[in-house]
Parts: C-alpha cells; sequence; structure tokens
C-alpha cells in the first residue's frame, strides 16, 4: 500500500508553501473534466495503488457518461488527500499519449512530480496510449537509417540529413517565399484553403521528398514535431496500391491497422473508435503518388463515405484525400513536379528545390569527416558549375559523393572524372561502384594505381543484364515492386542482390512476403530499363525507341485526374487509367541517349557487339533528329511589336534538350538551333532547374542570331546562371526572374553582358540580390546602350542599392521601363530616384511600390517630376504616404507633365488629402487615373468624389 496520512502530507504541503494539489483539482475542474478522455487507466492505477477501493470504482462505473466518470474520480481523490491527487496528476504525466492534450495545460502549472510520487508504478492499461507508443515506437525504430545502396551499410538519419529549399507556393502556384525549417510544413503560413486536409510537398526526382517524410516521421516518433497534436501517424508508400488485384477489397480500418501497424490488445476496437471520433488527431503521409500504375476500371465504382466499407485500396486512397473518408485528418502528400490536383482538394503547396550552395556544403562537411577530403570535393565542385547543378539535387549528391568516398578509398588516383557531366555518367558511376563493391578485394590491403571502369562493367556483365532485364519488365508492366519468382526468372542470386540495387520492401509497405524487392529509387530502374534495351541482342534496332512512343502516346496525362474528378462534382472518374504518368520513361530515354553517346562508345563496346551499337546509335540519332524537327515546327509563334516573334516551348521541350544534351550530338544541336526560328523563346514555369542550364547551353551556344530568354519562375540558381555563360552573348532579352540567384549570379551577368552590350530587357525580380549585386546591375545599366527594361522588384536592396541603381539610370539614355516593387530603398533611395526623374529623357515606367516611402520621400519625387515631360506611368503602391504629401502630388498634378497613370493604392491618404488631389485634376488634360484604394476613406467619403471619374477606389 502506498497511502501515508493525508493531513500529515497537507500540513507538510503548508509549511513549505507548496499549493495545495486538492485545490489546484478544484480550481482546474472543468478543463480536467472536458479533457479526459479515458478513464479506465486512470481507475486501474488508482486501484492498483491502493487509492481506490472496489466500491470506489463501482460508483464511477455507475456514472452514466464519461465526464461523469471524471467528476467522480475528481470527488473521490481530492477527498483521500494531497497524495492521492499528486498520484492522479501523475498519471496524466507519464501516460503521455492518452491524455495528450492536457500536457500543454502540465506544462502551463509547471507540474513536476513530487519524489515520493515518482517511487509509485503507473501502467499504462489505456489501448489509445498503447498503440501510440507502439506507433513511436515502429516509426521511430524505421526511420532511424537513411538507405543506403549496400543492405549491410547503415547511415543514421540525423548524421546525414540536410534541409533544401522548402518553397511556399499559393495556388497559382506563385512563390510565398521559403519554409525556414521542417517544423512550418504543417503550420498556418501559406494556407489557401482551409477547408482542405492535404499538403501537396512537389519536387523532381531525387530532390528529397521521401527523406523529407522519413525525417518528419522520425521527428515525431521522437514527440519533436511542431505545429501538430497528432497522436496517430500512418505512413504509406503509394506504389504499395499498385500491388492489389482489381479485385481486391480493404476498408480503412484495413488499411490502417493490417497495412500499417496493429494494435495489441484492443479486444472492443477502441482505436479505431477513438480515430473516427477524433480524426483531427490523426496525420498521414503518402509518398510518391506519381508512382501509382493501375488498371483498374473505376468508372462504375460509387464513392466510398463509411470506414467500414470494402472497397478497391485505390478508392479508400481517393477518398481519404478528398475527405470523404476520416474527415478531419491530416495528409502530407509528395508527387513529381508537375502533378495537378485541384487546389480545392489541397491545403498548401510546397516545391522542394533541392541545396542551396549553403545547403549543399553543410552536406558536405556532415557527409566528409575529413578535411582533406572536404577540400578535394569543394574544389572539383567549383571548378564544374554543371557538376554543382547536379549536386543541387540530393539524390544525384548522394551518388556523387558515395562514389567518390568509395573509388577514393580503391585507387590511389581517383578525382570526380571531367567526364561526369551528364546524368548518365553519374549513373554509370554508381554502377561501378556497385560491383567494385563485390568485386574480389585485391591479394594486399594496397591501393590500386590505376582505374579501368570497363573491366569492372566487363566483370559484372552477367548480374548487371539481369538486373536491367528485371528493370525493364517493371516499366513494361507499370511496375516498381517485384516478388521472388520475378527476380529468379530474370538470373539473379542471393548473392547477386547483395550488390545494392535492390532492397527489401519493408512490412509497412503491405506486402506480407519477405522475398519483395524495389530498387533502390524509381530514376535507377530508369537507368537499369534503358541499359537493357542497349544491351538486348535479341530484339529488333527499333526496340530501343519504344518508350519514346509510349510518351508520345500518353503525352502528359495528370495521375490525379481521378482526385479531380472526386472534387470538381462528377461522381466517377472517367477514363480507363487515371494514374498513369510517364517520367519514369522520359528518364528512360535521357539514360539511352546518353549510354548510346560517343563518349561512352568505349564502354559500351566490351558488352554489346561494335556492329549492333553503331546501328542502335544511328536509329537513335536519326529519330532525334526527325523529332526535333517535329516538335520544333509544331510550337506556337505569335508576332510582337517590340521582340518580334515568340514562342512559348511545350513540356516536352525541356525533355528534348536534355537527351539532346545526353549524346553530346554537335549535329543534333546545331539542328536544334537551327530549328529554333523564333526571336524569343519562353522557358517560363517550366521546371528548369540548375542542371539543365548546361543542356539548354548546349543548343543555344549554336544559334548564330540573337535571341530573347524568357526562363522566368524556374530553379536555375547560381550554378544555372553560371553554366549559360556562353550563351549570354546571344540574349537580348535576360529574364531570370524568380529563380533562386544571389550576387555571384550578377557578378557573371555583369561580366557578360556588358562584354557583348546586346542585352536589351534584364529581368531578375524576386531573387535574393543585395545592395552588392545592385551596384553590379548598375554597371550593367551605364554600360549597355541597348538596354530597355530593367526589372528588379521584391530583392534585398537597401538605400544604398538604390542609390546605385538611381545614379546609372540617370545615365542611360535607353531605359523606359524600371520595377523596383518589393525592396527597401526608403526616403533616402526615393530622393536618390528623384534626381533620376529630372528631366530624364526616355523613362516611361517607373515603379517604386513597396519601398518603405514615406510623405518625406514622396515630396522629392513629386517636386522633380513637376520638370519631366517623360514619364507615363508612376506606382507608389504600398507606401507610407499620408496627407503631408498631398500639397506635392497637387501642385504636380496641375503641372500637366503627361504622366497618366499615378498609383498610390495602399497608402494613408484621408479624405483630406484626396480632396487637395482632385481639385488638382481640373487642371490637368493628360491624366487618365489616380488609383487610390486601400487608402483610409470609409464607402461614404468615397461618394464624394464619384464626379471626378479618374479617381479610383476599386
Amino acid at each position: 500500500m502506498y497511502i501515508m496520512d493525508s493531513s500529515a502530507e497537507e500540513a507538510r504541503a503548508g509549511l513549505t508553501g507548496h499549493v495545495s494539489t486538492v485545490q489546484m483539482l478544484t480550481l482546474h475542474r472543468e478543463l480536467l473534466v472536458s479533457q479526459v478522455k479515458s478513464t479506465q487507466c486512470i481507475m486501474d492505477n488508482l486501484l492498483q495503488s491502493g487509492f481506490l477501493c472496489i466500491e470506489d470504482a463501482e460508483i464511477i462505473q455507475r456514472a452514466a457518461t464519461k465526464t461523469d466518470q471524471v467528476r467522480k474520480i475528481l470527488e473521490l481523490v481530492q477527498r483521500k488527500g494531497v497524495q492521492a491527487c499528486e498520484y492522479f496528476l501523475y498519471i496524466l504525466y507519464k501516460v503521455y499519449d492518452a491524455y495528450i492534450d492536457l500536457q500543454p495545460w502540465l506544462k502551463e502549472i509547471n507540474y513536476q512530480p513530487p519524489d515520493f510520487i515518482r517511487d509509485i508504478p503507473v501502467k499504462n492499461t489505456d489501448p489509445i496510449s498503447r498503440y501510440c507508443e507502439k506507433l513511436r515506437h515502429e516509426l521511430g525504430r524505421d526511420t532511424r537509417f537513411i538507405a543506403s545502396y549496400a543492405q549491410r551499410e547503415e547511415t543514421l538519419l540525423e548524421e546525414l540529413y540536410t534541409d533544401t529549399l522548402m518553397e511556399l507556393l499559393n495556388d497559382r502556384n506563385e512563390s510565398l517565399g521559403h519554409l525556414e525549417g521542417l517544423g512550418q510544413l504543417l503550420g498556418e503560413q501559406g494556407v489557401f484553403n482551409s477547408q482542405a486536409e492535404t499538403v501537396l510537398v512537389t519536387g523532381d526526382a531525387g530532390v528529397g521528398k521521401s527523406i523529407l517524410l522519413q525525417k518528419l516521421q522520425r521527428l515525431w516518433s521522437k514527440r519533436e514535431l511542431e505545429q501538430t497534436d497528432a497522436m496517430f501517424f500512418f505512413k504509406f508508400r503509394c506504389r504499395m496500391f499498385s500491388t492489389f488485384k482489381e479485385t481486391d477489397e480493404i476498408s480503412l480500418r484495413d488499411l490502417l491497422f493490417k497495412y500499417n501497424c496493429y494494435p495489441d490488445q484492443d479486444v472492443d476496437n477502441e482505436v479505431f473508435s477513438y480515430i473516427l471520433r477524433f480524426p483531427e488527431k490523426v496525420l498521414f503521409t503518402f509518398d510518391g503518388y506519381d508512382e501509382i500504375q493501375a488498371d483498374l476500371d473505376l468508372v462504375n465504382v460509387p464513392e466510398v463515405v463509411s470506414p467500414e466499407e470494402r472497397t478497391h485500396p485505390l478508392l479508400v486512397l481517393i477518398n481519404l484525400l478528398c475527405g470523404k473518408l476520416l474527415n478531419g485528418s491530416r495528409k502530407v502528400l509528395t508527387a513529381r513536379t508537375g502533378t495537378d490536383v485541384q487546389s480545392r482538394v489541397i491545403r498548401k503547396r510546397v516545391a522542394l528545390r533541392g541545396f542551396s550552395p549553403a545547403h549543399l556544403q553543410t552536406y558536405t562537411n556532415l557527409h566528409f569527416k575529413e578535411q582533406e577530403h572536404r577540400d578535394l570535393v569543394s574544389v572539383q565542385l567549383d571548378a564544374s558549375p554543371h557538376l554543382c547543378g547536379l549536386c543541387s539535387i540530393p539524390l544525384f549528391c548522394w551518388i556523387v559523393f558515395k562514389s567518390f568516398k568509395h573509388l577514393r578509398s580503391v585507387y590511389d588516383d581517383f578525382e570526380l572524372p571531367e567526364a561526369c557531366v551528364t546524368l548518365t555518367n553519374i549513373f554509370l558511376l554508381l554502377s561501378e561502384v556497385f560491383f567494385s563493391r563485390g568485386a574480389t578485394p585485391p591479394p594486399v590491403l594496397l591501393k590500386r594505381n590505376t582505374r579501368c571502369p570497363a573491366d569492372t562493367f566487363r566483370a559484372g556483365l552477367r548480374p548487371l543484364t539481369a538486373f536491367s532485364k528485371l528493370a525493364l519488365l517493371g516499366m513494361e508492366r507499370g511496375g516498381f515492386v517485384f516478388d521472388q519468382e520475378e527476380v529468379a526468372s530474370c538470373g539473379l542470386t542471393d548473392d547477386d542482390l547483395k550488390v545494392g540495387f535492390l532492397r527489401p520492401v519493408s512490412r509497412y509497405d503491405a506486402c506480407e512476403n519477405p522475398s519483395t524487392f524495389e530498387f533502390l529509387h524509381l530514376t535507377l530502374q530508369s537507368f537499369l530499363a534503358a541499359f537493357s534495351l542497349v544491351l538486348d541482342e535479341q530484339a529488333s534496332v527499333g526496340n530501343i525507341l519504344k518508350f519514346f512512343t509510349e510518351c508520345s502516346r500518353r503525352g502528359n496525362t495528370s495521375c490525379l485526374s481521378c482526385v479531380v474528378h472526386c472534387i470538381s462534382g462528377s461522381s466517377k472518374p472517367r477514363g480507363k487509367d487515371p494514374f498513369k504518368t510517364n517520367e519514369h520513361l522520359q528518364y528512360a530515354n535521357l539514360f539511352l541517349c546518353g549510354l548510346l553517346s560517343k563518349a561512352n562508345a568505349d564502354l559500351l563496346e566490351h558488352m554489346v557487339p561494335a556492329a549492333l551499337l553503331k546501328r542502335k546509335r544511328a536509329v537513335l540519332k536519326s529519330y532525334l533528329s526527325t523529332s526535333v524537327r517535329s516538335h520544333l515546327r509544331g510550337l506556337p509563334l505569335y508576332n510582337t511589336e517590340q521582340e518580334g516573334s515568340k514562342v512559348h516551348v511545350l513540356p516536352n521541350f525541356l525533355w528534348m534538350l536534355r537527351c539532346i544534351f545526353e549524346t553530346g550530338s554537335k549535329e543534333v544541336a546545331q539542328l536544334t538551333a537551327k530549328g529554333i526560328t523564333a526571336d524569343y523563346i519562353k522557358l517560363g514555369y517550366c521546371n528548369v532547374f540548375s542542371g539543365d542550364c548546361s543542356a539548354l547551353n548546349f543548343v543555344l551556344q549554336h544559334r548564330r542570331k540573337r535571341l530573347g530568354v524568357d526562363m522566368d519562375n524556374n530553379n536555375i540558381s547560381d550554378y544555372g546562371v553560371k553554366q549559360l555563360r556562353p550563351s549570354f552573348s546571344k540574349m537580348t532579352v535576360v529574364r531570370l526572374c524568380v529563380n533562386q540567384i544571389s550576387d555571384s549570379s550578377v557578378e557573371v551577368l555583369a561580366e557578360e553582358l556588358i562584354k557583348h552590350r546586346v542585352v536589351e530587357v534584364l529581368g531578375l525580380y524576386n531573387n535574393h540580390i543585395t545592395d552588392i549585386g545592385a551596384k553590379l546591375i548598375a554597371h550593367i545599366i551605364e554600360e549597355c546602350p541597348k538596354l530597355r527594361v530593367v526589372k528588379l522588384g521584391s530583392n534585398k536592396f537597401t538605400s544604398m542599392g538604390g542609390k546605385y541603381l538611381a545614379s546609372a539610370i540617370q545615365k542611360s539614355t535607353s531605359i523606359f521601363d524600371v520595377g523596383m516593387w518589393g525592396n527597401s530603398i526608403g526616403d533616402e533611395g526615393a530622393r536618390a530616384f528623384a534626381e533620376a526623374l529630372r528631366n530624364h529623357p526616355s523613362l516611361t515606367n517607373l515603379s517604386l511600390s513597396a519601398n518603405g516611402i514615406t510623405s518625406e520621400g514622396g515630396r522629392s519625387l513629386a517636386e522633380a517630376l513637376k520638370g519631366n515631360t517623360m514619364l507615363r506611368i508612376f506606382w507608389l503602391v504600398q507606401n507610407e504616404l499620408s496627407d503631408d504629401v498631398a500639397p506635392d502630388m497637387a501642385e504636380l498634378i496641375r503641372s500637366n507633365t503627361g504622366l497618366s497613370h499615378l498609383w498610390l493604392i495602399n497608402n494613408q491618404l484621408t479624405v483630406g488629402g484626396i480632396r487637395q488631389l482632385s481639385e488638382a485634376l481640373s487642371h490637368n488634360t493628360s491624366l487618365k487615373e489616380i488609383s487610390l484604394k486601400g487608402n483610409c476613406l470609409s464607402e461614404e467619403e468615397e461618394k464624394l468624389f464619384e464626379a471626378e471619374g479618374r479617381l479610383r477606389f476599386h
């Protein structure tokens, strides 16, 4: 028995100044009554420890409702004294998940169990809490290590995980800035649909979507995940849904427990009942929605709204995402870039953009413990912007670093090879590591002096052929998971499986058979499938084009059309195969081009007869040449007065460039450059990442005519700008807005654009450029006589940067449009622009919106503009202009200088200041509008100016 004399204990509490626990329970009685959801665990422990007797338990159980039971428990423990009350609180403290809603309150009252209570054991008998503990334990165990290319190799997640750039997007895929850390993923920042439940995380192949979810799961298992109080965390990989047969049926209960984690000793299904009552306590992650490959006819299948109803697993998934099942639960869904999901299903969007230079340095430091290796890798990366760009993708970076580390340990002279400039080279390097690890070790433990990849591949040809055959088999049937029979049918042995291409699928993937396997990464499967097409000596030569044909047939069908139909009002999705995507096939095509390139001829001639290899190369080259002509002829052209003929490329254009670059064919690149007949090419929103810039440059360097290039809203970064260096000599339009570029990119631009002096339009809106870059841009403005348009909004310019730019603009006689929206130049910068505006000969459009300009700066601008007859459009939106500037603005208006549009939206003008502007308008014939929306006027006050139609309030 653990009961001590309660009166003595209360006396002791009073003497020490301790707040009475009995009083505390009275004070917070209603909170406890409303938040204690499980009484059985409390009763069991109070009985076991002797604080309650059997008769007390019977009294509690006779209460009609759960809240009444809690009230009875509180009455009884308070009646039995301080120690019973302390033990009651200790139960809430110890059985964390059962009473998770009370944990913030325990922190608020700074609860610390006294020593005499810690000696009394607490047993968790609550099935919900026990299940939560089991979930955390299993999730913690399964997420501890990062999957490696060798089954025997383990790397702790905490030792290598590095954040990537996480860009927040709105419902129109426009950038809202970046998340500062993983903890903000589930928060309210960037939510554009509060009724939806799914956070969509998109990104290119290998950018780190899966490992981000692994880190998320790891944090939850350790109770370190911010922005959520989820008690249940269910993780699924979407490719598991492709393993079900068309006749398979499961319920929501099956999905949660049979295919994830089964609750122990839950005879009365309390866990499932609790989940249904409190769905907001549930968090799901669904990884790789684009990987679902299904041949299921969903046309005649009804919606699923009952958690007990059994239906095809895909229907369970779809109805979960649509909120038909377990409405209120939260989901994180990952998919490759370009997967289309309607906004009404998505709560917020996050796009992964890979490693920034700082992230890459962090990852390098984590990966290489020896300073010597860090320095070697950093030097070699700095020498190759393209390799740096490829390493901004975590998967490719991991391959490069792992290969460097392994081959450096084997060969004396190994460095990252200069030839390692294509994606094919990177995966060849990984394959070489696979087979060299499995090779017989040298007789003496000495490093070898020479490295011969051809020997390594020749020795590993049999397993390489078998792995490649399996990869191709999966591609052809749209499958990514393989059973033991399929593995054996391709000639793979148990020893082969140790090489590292394949890994066992964990039971969390809903595969009870331990002999189920998958490739290390879907992109690796694409690479090996392409290898199979090259190695195959039996199939016709034209068979190598099978995935090109398949991609052309499929087009760009959205793999989420099912969800779109579910949420757009149509009860049934149409079409036989709503999930099919083709990016993995596009990668197979890309790798085929790389493997059949002349650069890899020496390697492949040891594996494929030279004559056959030559015929395959000829077929591929002929196909590419024909496709390039066809594609370029099909691009829609339209003409503009200023830029000439424009073309906005189609999505497959980027894949075409990537394939051409992998071939290394100068002839095909020249053909492509010649086929771009337009004067201006738009690549905006084409998902161009830094590594693609070498492919673009590979083609553009062969173009003879000058060209305008719009690459806004991509992920080029500083690495990409460096790769484009040779092409800037031909660019009349350089648009790199919203591309993660910094001052180092501007340094490259300044050097190249000033050298060639042909640029007419420079767009750098919404990047990370500081005053250092502003000084360089000012130099470009001064030195480039044809520069007409400069867009520099939403960077990091202060008054100093504003001064640099204003001084350059003052000297330019060609510039007519300057955009500076969303910087911080303030009044000092405004005064510099005022000087630039005085008698400027060419500037007609100027935006200084959202720059922290007060009435002081506004007065300088108004005074300067009285002597300017060229400016037509002037934006001062979202500044801090008050009525103090109204007299100066009124005087400007009376001057009738030729200004036609004056935007003063979202400032601090009142009815008095606007009255002065209105009176001045009667003396002005050139102003077409003064936009005043969002100033300090009521609707009634706005009506006072209805007669003056040029004052716009809406």
